[in-house]
């Protein structure tokens, strides 16, 4: 089902992209000189398509990248948990193990005051 959802989905944006690549083929200059517009020292040219996939490209790495910074205080979160975690299994293994050699309950359970 989900495959279905996912081809239902992807089939027709890849299409769509196809299309716009072909109807975006002329080529375009990007410059990246603001103070002489007319006869730039530094620009690229290439067709419109290419220049705006590769911002949408260097778009998505930079989300990622600040999605991965933000995460970074829950990751160390999960971390002190599973240290935590490790740490009281290992205590709860070792009770186990003293109350399996004397046969005594390593913890005491409650009791009435009568």
């Amino acid at each position: 089902m989900r495959r279905i959802v996912s081809l239902l989905i992807l089939v027709p944006f890849a299409l769509l992209v196809a299309l716009f690549a072909m109807a975006n083929r002329a080529p375009t200059t990007i410059s990246f000189d603001p103070f002489t517009p007319e006869n730039p020292v530094w620009s690229l040219t290439g067709p419109l398509w290419i220049v705006l996939f590769v911002l949408f490209a260097a778009g998505v790495v930079i989300g990622g990248c600040a999605a991965w910074l933000v995460q970074g205080k829950h990751r160390k979160a999960e971390r002190a948990y599973k240290r935590e975690a490790s740490s009281l299994k290992r205590e709860v293994d070792r009770a186990k193990d003293r109350e399996a050699q004397t046969g005594l309950p390593a913890l005491a359970g409650p009791t009435s005051a009568r």
